[in-house]
């Protein structure tokens, strides 16, 4: 579905402007006029990471005029290899000020405006009003449902996308013209059953592939040209280099953009998404050690005064790059099917881990449910046990 150019053309554009975007100026459907519609063009891209990373940049080079950046987070050693508008020497640095930096290298006509701040309730429409269009580059369920309902309300189109290890999808959700993104998942999944990139990974250049496709829907957004994917939902699969288009219809009981909407304020996404289930929640109050006390426990242990089994719930190659001394390792998905409870031994208390808390708390109701009332699991995981602990290992 073609729709009319979201934004109307600066009144001119200078000759190094001219000079800069030729390329694009000798496209007719770009031409002088789509180009200064770029320039007149305000773009919100919310993160400053993976795919921010290559939207920023290439919005940048493309022309916008206006780009705000919302980032609160810093640079780490383990961003680089996949959010390439930071640097070696950007480590530490603000991830905002460090993505300014780059997108001024880039394009110095573009007006950058940092918002470094998290994204909530309380600040998101203030941050949605001042832009035509969001590009979003989250990467957890609340924010996306906040950013979509955001969106609704203020009648903002903006272009998502999500990545996970090979595979990555595209969208555009605009709900005056089509489906919103509650209209493709209108509940969000239970916790802990979609893994984050930070404990499932994901292949550096495919934040590349993803992050360009929605700078190009965004393009023809701002411009007016070609097809944006209203209704449809783009699948990329890298290890086959095949993308494939699904059909989203707009959902008439939609809890937000539907004919009769039970949303219609911002809500509690923090409670509605969850961080962990209900069941693991629960058993985690009093079972829960810190890596301090496990550090003690360790100790007791060596020393033939404690005895317990202390079993790390990650996938065999994040157990590769870390591990606390003396954990055998057990994934999570073997407590899922029952393999792993009847290897499990009766006589010594159960300790579990994982990166950061979450698995090991969901395993942890688990072994609960199945009898083993005296176990606990360390909250931090692996990620507190080396930064408090033991900061010769790597962390990821």
């Amino acid at each position: 579905m073609s729709l009319p150019p979201l934004v109307e053309p600066a009144d001119e554009l200078t000759i190094d402007e001219v000079r800069r975007y030729s390329r694009h100026l000798i496209i007719p459907e770009v031409g002088m006029a789509g180009q200064k519609r770029l320039k007149n063009a305000k773009v919100l891209v919310i993160g400053a990471g993976g795919l921010g990373s290559p939207a920023l940049l290439y919005l940048a080079a493309a022309g916008v005029g206006t780009l705000g950046i919302v980032e609160f987070d810093t640079v780490d050693e383990s961003n680089l290899q996949r959010q390439i508008i930071h640097g070696q020497s950007d480590i530490g640095k603000s991830k905002a000020q460090s993505a300014k930096e780059s997108i001024l290298e880039a394009n110095p006509y573009t007006n950058v405006v940092l918002h470094e701040t998290r994204l909530d309730n309380d600040n998101v429409f203030e941050i949605f009003e001042q832009y035509d269009l969001i590009v979003d580059g989250t990467d957890n369920f609340a924010t996306r449902y906040l950013v979509n309902d955001a969106a609704v309300l203020l009648g903002k189109p903006y272009v998502w996308g999500s990545i996970f290890r090979f595979d990555g999808q595209v969208s555009v959700f605009w709900a005056e013209h089509g489906p919103c993104y509650r209209c493709l998942y209108p509940e969000p999944p239970p916790p802990g059953m979609v893994p984050s990139c930070a404990e499932g990974g994901v292949l550096g250049v495919l934040c590349a592939s993803i992050g360009a496709a929605q700078v190009t829907e965004a393009i023809k957004l701002l411009t007016g040209i070609g097809d944006p994917s209203l209704g449809r939902l783009n699948i990329y699969e890298a290890l086959d280099l095949n993308w494939r288009a699904l059909k989203v219809r707009k959902d008439p009981n939609c809890a937000i953009c539907g004919e009769n909407p039970t949303v219609t304020e911002l809500i509690d996404y923090e409670s509605f998404c969850g961080a962990i289930t209900e069941e693991a929640a629960d058993a985690a109050v009093g079972s829960t050690i810190s890596v301090r006390q496990l550090s003690e426990w360790i100790k007791l242990k060596d020393n033939g005064e404690k005895d317990f089994v202390l079993i790390d719930v990650r996938e065999p190659n994040e157990y590769e790059i870390n591990r606390i001394p003396g954990s055998v390792l057990i994934p999570k998905a073997d407590f899922q099917t029952g393999v792993a409870l009847e290897k499990l031994p009766q006589d010594k208390q159960l300790v579990f881990h994982c990166k950061s808390g979450v698995r090991s708390a969901e395993v942890l109701a688990i072994a609960k449910g199945a009898g083993f009332s005296d176990a606990v699991h360390v909250g931090g995981g692996v990620v507190a046990w080396v930064d408090q602990i033991d900061p010769s290992q790597p962390s990821y």
